[in-house]
């Protein structure tokens, strides 16, 4: 193990709200790059010393180490953090036994990337908090919007979503309170966005223009039947 660097102390021993990414492939890149974006402190971890040496400039640290081993894990501190996501894809037992460490540690928040719902299943069954299927959650994304006419669409638990879209013609130049979109389609607008502005919160006092862009939420084929209106 050639260990690069260790994170630095906080009151349970590494940074305070910093994660451990453990595998660095496209997903774990990604998932590490944009969380050192939001400022968040993370420590990449992957057994591929070339993909370490890619990405030891963007983190906070990144070092090379196998995930299996508990020792390893244990001398760069993983155990002392509070957050900590498994982002190994084809290697399942490699998955598996990292998630299994990781959890043994106490870790409050661990997130494990699956690549199939029986990878899922014994994740969920080792106790890890949180289980992401980010192909298989993007591809529902993107048949979403090549179904529609969405410009965006996130899908949340209990059959509820929000969707990014163009007002429909029956809306055009009424307050939000007189187009009775609720009653009649079963959704709310919750945000608006004219040409050149950002985006704001809707009111029941909103007129809705033609150009505008508006998000709405509501039950998921609502949401898509809505999207759908011309």
């Amino acid at each position: 193990m050639a260990r690069k660097s260790t994170p630095k102390k906080r009151r349970t021993g590494g940074p305070q709200g910093s994660v451990v990414v453990i595998g660095l492939g496209r997903f774990g890149r990604a998932l590490a790059l944009e969380l050192v974006d939001e400022d968040t402190e993370v420590l990449g971890i992957d057994e591929n010393a070339e993909v370490v040496q890619a990405i030891s400039g963007s983190l906070t640290h990144a070092v090379r180490a196998d995930s299996t081993k508990e020792d390893a894990l244990r001398q760069l501190g993983v155990h002392e953090f509070d957050r900590a996501v498994v982002a190994i894809g084809t290697d399942l037992e490699a998955s598996i036994l990292t998630a299994s460490l990781l959890i043994s540690f106490g870790i409050d928040n661990v997130w494990a990337k699956a690549t199939s719902k029986a990878h899922g299943r014994i994740l969920t069954q080792l106790g890890v908090h949180h289980v992401v299927y980010p192909e298989h959650d993007m591809g529902q994304r993107v048949a979403h919007l090549v179904r529609g006419r969405m410009l965006d669409y996130i899908e949340f638990e209990d059959d509820f979503a929000m969707v990014k879209t163009n007002p429909p013609a029956d809306i055009i130049g009424l307050p939000l309170a007189n187009s009775a979109v609720r009653t009649r389609y079963g959704i709310t607008v919750v945000a608006i966005k004219r040409p050149g502005e950002g985006f704001t919160y809707a009111t029941p006092e909103t007129v809705v223009e033609a150009d505008d862009t508006i998000i709405v939420a509501g039950r998921t084929r609502a949401t898509e039947r809505f999207s759908e209106l011309q």
